[in-house]
């Protein structure tokens, strides 16, 4: 987009939006530009615009949550950057899902935590469910994040998503794993380091290690689905236990 996408990046930028944020914004408009062959940006109309919306709903079947966030980019270009009017320039409101995140049993989850013999990746994937933790959060887990104090027992996640961060529960057994399989690792910046130890894990690498165990432990994926499956487990299992909804909200 040249220009115009140096002006963009840098409006994101300014406006403190995480880098995911940034790229998936960036890429929204720059599918936009595709669709319409090559035409910039600042030419399409806002029937235009709305046009490829309807196009990703209807004939693309893209989920809600995946609409939202192109609505979002191009609020964000047309408005913000560009500076057009709402009246010049009007976009549907954003709408929300209704489809129930999938849920499973205990014992289900228990099998897909129990079924690595690695003890990195046990580790990791009890940590995601007994914290509540985003794939993006445990990747960037740090050694000094885990307070392990009995009377303490909580895990700080720095810069989660909005950029927020807050206390989330340690589990017992996500800690006496942590114990056993630290001392073995050399690295000491990151609590999971990727190959080689100059990094984080990455996250497609952590939602392979959950594939790999929901096959070995015989749960079918259109019930276990992605690595997320495992936040939406431990909020409903809380739930279950009776713990208040603020509080499931807040960890």
């Amino acid at each position: 987009m040249g220009e115009l996408g140096r002006k963009f990046r840098q409006h994101m930028l300014v406006r403190g939006y995480s880098e995911a944020t940034r790229e998936s914004y960036e890429q929204a408009v720059v599918a936009l530009v595709r669709a319409y062959g090559g035409t910039s940006p600042d030419q399409l109309s806002c029937d235009q615009v709305q046009a490829f919306l309807a196009d990703l709903i209807g004939k693309k079947k893209r989920a809600w949550s995946t609409v939202n966030v192109y609505v979002s980019a191009f609020r964000c270009f047309y408005q913000d950057v560009l500076g057009r009017k709402q009246d010049q320039f009007s976009l549907p409101p954003r709408g929300r899902g209704r489809i129930r995140p999938r849920v499973l049993d205990r014992e289900s989850v228990r099998r897909i935590l129990a079924v690595h013999t690695n003890l990195k990746h046990r580790a990791l994937l009890e940590m995601t469910y007994g914290s509540g933790l985003r794939v993006s959060e445990v990747c960037k887990l740090k050694p000094c994040h885990i307070e392990s104090a009995p009377d303490r027992m909580m895990v700080r996640v720095e810069q989660g998503k909005g950029r927020k961060d807050r206390y989330t529960l340690l589990s017992h057994q996500a800690l006496t794993l942590l114990r056993q399989y630290w001392p073995r690792e050399s690295s000491r910046e990151w609590l999971f380091p990727g190959v080689g130890g100059r990094g984080p894990v990455s996250v497609p690498t952590v939602q392979r290690m959950y594939r790999e165990a929901c096959l070995r432990a015989g749960v079918d994926h259109e019930r276990a689905r992605g690595i997320h499956t495992l936040r939406h487990c431990f909020a409903s299992h809380l739930m279950e236990d009776g713990v208040p909804l603020p509080v499931i909200q807040q960890l």
